[in-house]
């Protein structure tokens, strides 16, 4: 980072680094905690991660507010100018994460007291920690402007995408196997889509550090690998 005439100046980019530090923290939180809940079918733990989702949203409005006037009132260039609209876009992904996070552990509130055999949670349960991996690296990624571990985030996704096709076919033989089966695997196909859109978002904000780093940005085609029926990619929009 470059050293600024106006002290200011350097304190009002801290100030946005440090509120996007805290919302990685908080969205790191949320996604391992209703992963956690997911399993244990935990509706208290679920309950806390719906309560967290309002300082991910107060958090973001704060950036985006700071952001605007920092542009407003010193004009930045260059990098300087690239690191405030990548704080923008960045808390717009990890406000987003915060809602998909939100949306699992709504789910989670709906089949707490439901008996099911683990293993259906099992793939579900494998994909989150992989997406949470992501997560990690990404946000580490970005506190250092590693553009190198950013890319690597970015090429994972298809890995994900993939699973995300391998789960989305076992659900559907357990519903065909069971009837039974069928309400709790519909519940764990929309936190499957869920977690497979955070995968999304941690690329998205690998895309956003090689834009900062460079000034450049990454190819629009990703590696993708979903080949999932298609009425099933909604599943992730809900609010």
């Amino acid at each position: 980072m470059s050293d600024h005439i106006v002290t200011s100046y350097d304190t009002d980019l801290q100030n946005l680094r440090r509120s996007i530090a805290e919302m990685g923290g908080i969205a790191e939180k949320m996604m391992a905690d209703a992963g956690i809940a997911l399993v244990r079918r935990d509706a208290t733990l679920a309950q806390a991660v719906i309560a967290a989702d309002q300082r991910l949203d107060v958090l973001q409005r704060e950036i985006e507010e700071k952001a605007i006037l920092l542009i407003a009132r010193r004009q930045p260039m260059a990098i300087d100018l690239r690191e405030t609209i990548s704080a923008i876009r960045v808390s717009g992904d990890l406000e987003r994460i915060g809602d998909l996070a939100k949306n699992i552990a709504k789910r989670v509130v709906a089949i707490s007291d439901q008996v099911q055999p683990q293993k259906i949670v099992v793939g579900v349960q494998h994909m989150s920690e992989l997406v949470q991996e992501q997560l990690k690296d990404v946000l580490d990624a970005y506190a250092t402007q590693d553009t190198k571990a950013a890319h690597d985030v970015w090429q994972r996704d298809g890995g994900i995408d993939a699973l995300y096709t391998s789960l989305f076919r076992e659900l559907l033989t357990y519903m065909m196997e069971d009837p039974r089966n069928i309400s709790f695997c519909t519940h764990l196909l929309f936190c499957a889509k869920n977690v497979e859109r955070i995968g999304d978002h941690t690329t998205n904000i690998a895309e956003t550090i090689h834009y900062l780093v460079t000034g450049e940005t990454l190819p629009t085609d990703r590696p993708k690998n979903d080949a999932s029926n298609y009425a099933t990619v909604s599943a992730g929009s809900e609010a």
